[in-house]
């Protein structure tokens, strides 16, 4: 299939969203007019873009200095990543970095809130938090970077790969090389010999000591687990209700198409009708003046 005009494309993309199928579906017509069927229908495929994805494309596109910026720094945040991995940056250095990308993320969110509000979209926090992800997922990863940044993202992205969103969930960074050797430690001399009974309380209470700690470093481990877990379950959760709102909206779309076309049906056999009585009215008259001469 060859592909579609690239201008013409790209204003679609940049369309308020209600008005993409209409304008999609009349530059196919238009192009197959022109005898350019298969351009015609490689537009009338392009899939009209998810509420967030489409907030997403006008916020890149109307603030191209702040989307420069997102750019500058994924790539800045990527490579910080990198170094850690590779035993050659610092924890310091990465999260200057994420959070020169988060802030850069939260601009184009600000921005990408104000367009839905102005055309009247949902501005549901889920979708929100889809746009913001959107965003992320260009900034960091290459295969979501092209059509992010060409504002012409159809879906939401998430970010992919080996950190996800979480740039600080990194494996244990590689130990550098020990250059000189260390000192062995010296042997510590040997206590001196305590009488039995006082021996054997000292020896008491360390086991008490370090059964307590212990014991604490049990409880310590089983609250960060269970933290983990309600923050998985949270996660679940949120995703679980983000796909929810997915399937509402593109059942929505869906039946928006079919009503649409519903009612282009409606009017064209309303028209036949119309056309039908003329040609009833026009057939009686000339019935009549017939019949009367």
């Amino acid at each position: 299939m060859a592909a579609a005009p690239d201008d013409a494309v790209d204003r679609l993309y940049g369309l308020p969203r209600e008005e993409f199928v209409g304008e999609r579906d009349a530059l196919a017509k238009q192009l197959r007019a022109d005898g350019s069927r298969d351009e015609a229908a490689a537009v009338k495929a392009l899939p009209k873009p998810t509420v967030a994805a489409w907030a997403a494309n006008q916020a890149v596109r109307s603030q191209k200095s702040a989307a420069r910026e997102l750019w500058k720094a994924g790539d800045a945040l990527s490579a910080a990543q990198d170094a850690v991995l590779a035993g050659k940056g610092s924890g310091a250095k990465l999260r200057e970095a994420s959070d020169r990308e988060r802030a850069a993320v939260e601009t184009l969110v600000d921005a990408a809130r104000g367009l839905l509000g102005a055309s009247g979209g949902d501005l549901s926090e889920a979708t929100i938090e889809r746009v913001r992800e959107t965003l992320h997922a260009g900034a960091i990863d290459a295969d979501a970077r092209d059509e992010v940044a060409a504002g012409r993202a159809v879906r939401e992205r998430s970010p992919q790969g080996l950190f996800g969103a979480d740039p600080f969930a990194l494996p244990a960074p590689k130990r550098a090389a020990k250059t000189e050797a260390e000192p062995k430690a010296k042997p510590e001399p040997k206590a001196k010999a305590k009488p039995k009974g006082k021996s054997d309380n000292a020896a008491a209470e360390r086991k008490r000591q370090r059964e307590e700690a212990a014991e604490r470093k049990r409880e310590e481990t089983a609250a960060r687990r269970r933290e983990r877990e309600e923050a998985a379950a949270r996660e679940r959760e949120r995703k679980a209700a983000a796909d929810r709102a997915d399937k509402a909206q593109r059942a929505l779309e869906q039946a928006q198409e079919r009503t649409a076309k519903a009612a282009e049906r409606l009017e064209e056999a309303r028209a036949r009708e119309r056309e039908a009585a003329q040609a009833l009215d026009a057939a009686r008259s000339e019935l009549d003046a017939l019949e009367r001469g």
